[in-house]
C-alpha cells in the first residue's frame, strides 16, 4: 500500500470514527470498499459513488459481503440517517439502504448462530451505515437465513417491509381471526405484506390502492377493494376493528372516524414529532429488527404463503436513478440495488463492481 492512499484510508477511518459508532478503535479496516454515499445532509440528488474504508464488525455483529439492497425513499428525512442515538449528528460519508442480502464474511466474537459463508438477509443499525455498499455490518440479532426460493435481489426486497406488516398488525394491533381491518396503500412495499399476513391469519381484509391495482390486491387476499381516487373510503366502511396505514396525511387523519369502539390504529407514515396529536404519537410505529420474525418470515415464503413482489431493479452505480423511480411512487412491492451479479450458476470467485 502506497503512503498516499493509506494516508486516505486513515482520513477515513478517522472520519467514520467521528462517527461514534460501536467499536471506534477497530470499527473500519485499512480495507476499502465501493460505495454510494452522502457527503452532506441533502437528497438523492447529493449521492455520490466512491470508496470509503470497509468497516469491522463489533462483538455482536456480522459483517457481510452485500449482494442486494433496497430503496427506502423517506429514509433522507429520518432522524437517524443524520443523527446518532445522542441527539448529535453523524458524521459524514454516510450510507443508506438499511436491509440487505447478502453472504457473511466475518463474525464479531460474541456472535452464535451464524456461520461464514451463509447466505442470510437482514436490517442494519439505524443508526450507523447501511447496505449501499460492497460491505455492511449488521447485529447479528439483526438477520437470518434467507429465504432459499429468493435470489438475492428478490430477498433485499423482504426485511423492512415485511417486518413492518408483521410487528404492526400482530404486536402492536394484535390482528385475530375474524376481525375486520383496513390497509391503506395495499399495493406498496409495506402493504403488500400487510394484505397477505391479515388473510393468512383470517381477518377480514378491505385495501385501498388505486384503479390499476385493485385486482392486484384482490389476488393478494383482500375481500374488498376501495379505489381511493373515486370513493372515500369513510363513505363505504365503518365499525373496523383496525386500520393500518401507509399513507398518512389526510388519509390517517379521516381514518379515525372509521374505527369502532376501542379499534386500533397503526401507522407508519406519521411525523413523529412537531405539533403531531397525542393519539397519532400512539399510533406511530417503528419497525425493530428481529431474527426469529425473519427466520418465520422466510419459512412462509419458501412455503409459498408469502409473495415478494419487485417493482424494478438498478445496478449499485444508478442509485440516483432508483430514487428517481421510487419517488414518483405507483409501485407494486420495492425497488432494488443490485451491488454483485446474479451468476448463472454458483462461481467460486467474487463478483466484480458493475460499472
Amino acid at each position: 500500500m502506497t503512503f498516499s492512499l493509506w494516508l486516505e484510508n486513515w482520513i477515513g477511518q478517522r472520519r467514520l470514527f467521528k462517527a461514534g459508532l460501536k467499536e471506534p478503535a477497530g470499527a473500519y479496516t485499512r480495507q476499502i470498499m465501493k460505495a454510494i454515499y452522502l457527503e452532506e445532509k441533502a437528497g438523492p440528488e447529493s449521492l455520490l459513488p466512491g470508496e470509503i474504508p470497509q468497516p469491522r464488525p463489533g462483538e455482536d455483529e456480522v459483517l457481510v459481503k452485500v449482494h442486494a439492497t433496497a430503496i427506502t425513499p423517506t429514509e433522507f428525512q429520518w432522524f437517524p440517517t443524520f443523527n446518532l442515538k445522542s441527539g448529535e449528528p453523524r458524521s459524514f460519508p454516510i450510507v443508506l439502504g438499511h436491509e440487505f442480502s447478502g453472504v457473511v464474511e466475518s463474525l464479531g466474537a460474541n456472535v452464535e448462530g451464524v456461520r461464514v459463508g451463509e447466505a442470510v438477509y437482514g436490517i442494519n443499525d439505524w443508526f450507523a451505515n447501511g447496505a449501499q455498499a460492497e460491505y455492511c455490518v449488521a447485529p447479528a440479532a439483526g438477520l437470518a437465513s434467507k429465504p432459499q426460493s429468493l435470489d438475492h435481489v428478490q430477498s433485499a426486497v423482504v426485511p423492512i417491509s415485511s417486518l413492518t406488516a408483521w410487528q404492526g398488525l400482530f404486536a402492536r394491533a394484535g390482528l385475530e381471526r375474524g376481525q375486520r381491518i383496513l390497509i391503506h396503500g395495499a399495493a406498496g412495499a409495506v402493504g403488500v405484506f400487510a394484505v397477505q399476513l391479515a388473510h393468512r391469519c383470517g381477518a377480514h381484509v378491505i385495501a385501498s390502492a388505486s384503479s390499476a391495482n385493485l385486482d392486484f390486491v384482490r389476488s393478494l387476499g383482500a375481500d374488498q377493494v376501495i379505489d381511493y381516487r373515486k370513493t372515500r373510503f369513510e363513505d363505504v366502511v365503518h365499525d373496523i376493528d383496525i386500520v393500518f396505514d401507509t399513507v398518512g396525511g389526510d388519509t390517517l387523519d379521516r381514518s379515525w372516524r372509521v374505527l369502532r369502539k376501542g379499534g386500533k390504529l397503526v401507522t407508519i407514515a406519521a411525523q413523529n414529532g412537531g405539533a403531531v396529536a397525542q393519539r397519532v404519537r400512539d399510533a406511530f410505529m417503528l419497525v425493530q429488527a428481529d431474527r426469529s420474525q425473519l427466520m418465520e418470515i422466510g419459512i412462509l415464503i419458501d412455503a409459498g404463503e408469502l409473495r415478494v413482489f419487485v417493482e424494478g431493479v438498478f445496478p449499485l452505480s444508478r442509485t440516483r436513478e432508483a430514487y428517481e423511480r421510487a419517488q414518483r411512487g405507483s409501485m407494486r412491492g420495492k425497488i432494488a440495488l443490485r451491488v454483485v451479479e446474479q451468476p448463472a450458476k454458483a462461481a467460486p470467485a467474487r463478483a466484480g463492481w458493475r460499472r
